[in-house]
């Protein structure tokens, strides 16, 4: 019979644990979808441009900040960090782009140097 401790110590190691699997899951799910939306091939293809809309820029952001709140949340909870760093990293490095006026090399007009 499993008693009120063990009940406890199982709930602290497992509470973090099932949701960082959610929030994994719910990546994995969600950027596909942000991919199709803003008319991207696939999801390494959205992750690896440079914002080229407001709507885009918003979503870098939101990104970047969803991940900082998970990165934040790791320090009571640490296996979200490892779910966080995947938002922030992508969204920063998206959000940071657009800031730095970068979404203009990737227009198809545009040539070499």
């Amino acid at each position: 019979m499993i008693g009120i401790p063990e009940l406890i110590i199982i709930g602290v190691i497992g509470f973090p644990v099932i949701v960082a699997l959610a929030g994994l899951v719910l990546f994995g799910v969600s950027f596909p979808r942000r991919a199709k939306r803003f008319g991207y091939p696939g999801t390494l293809a959205y992750l690896r441009a440079a914002p080229r809309s407001d709507d885009e820029k918003r979503d870098a952001a939101d990104l970047a900040l969803m991940g900082l709140g998970c990165c934040v949340l790791g320090i009571v909870f640490p296996p979200l960090v490892l779910v966080g760093l995947i938002p922030l990293f992508y969204g920063g490095r998206k959000f940071i782009y657009a800031s730095m006026g970068l979404g203009l090399v990737d227009d198809p007009d545009q040539t070499r140097v």
